[in-house]
């Protein structure tokens, strides 16, 4: 196989993921994206996790509510768990690696906020813990994972789980689906900011909730 032959067979890959997700998954991605704009609205915060790119993720996301997506709008409060390098190192040497996120979600994360947990595999047990600890406090939970995702997409409240068992492509079609939760978000803000509402109706975040995306 050659260079180019095995580049279109990659991008040939991703686009059928994307038109799985386009096809199957577009219900899944607007139902957090709203639960997500509810948790801000009433004043709480967005906490991410996850290992690897997974916490690059986690970062990148942060900055997008943080800074801005594409709108000019006001701030909105999310939180990287993966960013505080002393913080990690401590947890991680006098305590233990699995508990780097549960022990901050323990010190932060409150009944109000949301943790959303990123990994592809859904078998990250610091991540795991980090949910645990957050459904005890009874923050909203979301699992950001591939196929079939377990145990972490049973864990949570909500969860998006990328149709594919390959590595690239989930991360590929996370931030994807990521990207499109904070324009929908973001829409919203602007929206009741300059008071041109074209939204539907949202709800509390224990409300009804989609089953989990297959």
């Amino acid at each position: 196989m050659t260079d180019i032959e095995l580049l279109k067979t990659s991008l040939k890959s991703a686009m059928a993921v994307y038109q799985n997700v386009l096809d199957n998954e577009t219900d899944c991605i607007t139902h957090i994206a709203t639960k997500l704009g509810d948790i801000l609205e009433a004043g709480g915060t967005i906490y991410l996790c996850g290992n690897g790119g997974s916490a690059a993720d986690a970062q990148h996301i942060a900055a997008e509510f943080v800074g801005r997506f594409l709108r000019e709008r006001k701030a909105l409060p999310a939180q990287a768990l993966t960013v505080n390098t002393s913080i990690l190192t401590a947890i991680g040497n006098d305590y233990d690696f699995s508990q780097i996120f549960s022990r901050q979600v323990k010190a932060m994360v409150t009944a109000k906020d949301a943790l959303v947990g990123i990994s592809t595999s859904g078998k990250s047990v610091n991540v795991l813990e980090a949910i645990k600890e957050a459904k005890k406090i009874g923050a909203l939970t979301v699992a950001f994972t591939g196929f079939p995702g377990e145990p972490l997409a049973s864990a949570c409240d909500l969860a998006f789980k990328a149709p594919t068992k390959e590595t690239p492509r989930i991360q590929e079609v996370h931030i994807a689906a990521w990207h499109g939760i904070c324009d929908i978000i973001e829409r919203r803000v602007h929206e009741q900011e300059t008071g041109n509402f074209s939204g539907q109706r949202r709800g509390d975040h224990r409300g009804s909730q989609l089953p989990l995306a297959s």
